[in-house]
């Protein structure tokens, strides 16, 4: 089994955290998202990962240090990692097809800005499954149309009028990407565009017209983290979840002076925090300092340093330096006060 994970796009809509860190290496829970989804995949498909193809965008933002922590992960799975760029941001299915070489066999494609729970039962007679999630509003969302026996046989982008209410969430099992593969090189051989953009639906669409089977998975919790709020939302989720699994959160060498911990916190390595109340539902990065504050519902990453604050639903970068009682400051471009 591989996995193809597209993460090319520079997550524009998380800005500031992401004009110096690409989105999927921005911490949820004390783990870069991309790390979680990935490890969350090869856990629940319960069968050897042979390869993860990564298919990165800009060397100069997916840099060196970028493409060893990938290396590093798909070691701890052991796994081949392979590296791809994709040199223009035109759309999801030439960031697949740029991942080529690694394009056959069965395969599981998943866009890393995106969290789950969930069982993955694969149907083996299927040729595909897309992993969907029932939604509340299903026109802001793709959705999948379903017949009779429950087989997936359109994909509809933003229904004006009711189609279903299962969105895709942006997972796709393949029994052979090779097939999906073929039309996609059609798609760009016949420069077959949607917004400009060449996308896996075009792909897909080719093999439902040719009768391939496509069936549906369905996650238990699908989290988003397409922007701060919802990041900072998944971020609570996640914690509930590890807390309630007995996963260990805080490292040992947290040091408290005056300090308490309102579980579920993930709290890094040589965190100092005193005279402070943290949690519930904060993650800390490792070596950052808390002092006279309360934080609660929140995502501060590694490096920082937190006076005299009083946060909930915040996000806060690596080597910041916030203090609550400001006079002068110094803000960068996209960065938001409220």
């Amino acid at each position: 089994m591989k996995i193809i994970v597209p993460m090319a796009g520079r997550g524009s809509r998380l800005r500031p955290h992401t004009l110096t860190v690409p989105k999927p290496l921005i911490p949820v829970a004390g783990k870069p998202i991309v790390y979680r989804l990935v490890s969350d995949i090869a856990k629940v498909l319960d069968e050897p990962i042979e390869e993860v193809a990564f298919i990165l965008g800009d060397p100069a933002f997916f840099g060196d240090d970028v493409v060893s922590s990938l290396k590093q992960l798909a070691h701890e799975l052991g796994a081949k990692a392979s590296i791809y760029r994709q040199d223009e941001p035109l759309g999801t299915g030439h960031a697949i097809m740029s991942a080529k070489s690694s394009l056959s066999g069965p395969a599981v494609i998943a866009y890393a800005d995106t969290l789950i729970r969930a069982e993955f039962n694969l149907d083996k007679d299927a040729d595909s499954v897309i992993w969907v999630k029932q939604v509340e509003k299903p026109e802001a969302f793709g959705v999948v149309k379903l017949n009779d026996a429950n087989e997936i046989i359109e994909l509809v982008e933003k229904p004006q009028e009711f189609v279903s209410d299962l969105a895709v969430i942006g997972i796709y099992y393949f029994k052979d990407v090779g097939v999906l593969k073929e039309e996609l090189q059609y798609v760009l051989d016949n420069n077959v565009l949607n917004g400009g953009e060449y996308q896996i639906n075009d792909g897909i669409k080719r093999m439902m017209a040719k009768g391939k089977k496509f069936v549906t998975g369905k996650v238990d919790e699908w989290m988003d983290c397409g922007n701060k709020n919802v990041t900072v939302e998944t971020n609570q989720r996640m914690l509930g979840f590890l807390g309630t699994d007995g996963e260990k959160l805080i490292a040992d060498s947290v040091e408290q002076n005056n300090a308490n911990i309102i579980e579920p916190c993930f709290i890094g390595e040589n965190v100092v925090l005193t005279n402070s109340t943290i949690g519930p539902y904060v993650s800390v990065g490792d070596g950052t300092v808390i002092e006279g504050s309360t934080v609660k519902n929140s995502l501060i990453q590694s490096h920082s340093s937190i006076k005299n604050a009083n946060l909930d639903n915040a996000m806060i970068g690596n080597y910041v330096t916030y203090d609550g009682n400001f006079e002068t400051i110094s803000i960068g471009d996209y960065s938001v006060l409220q």
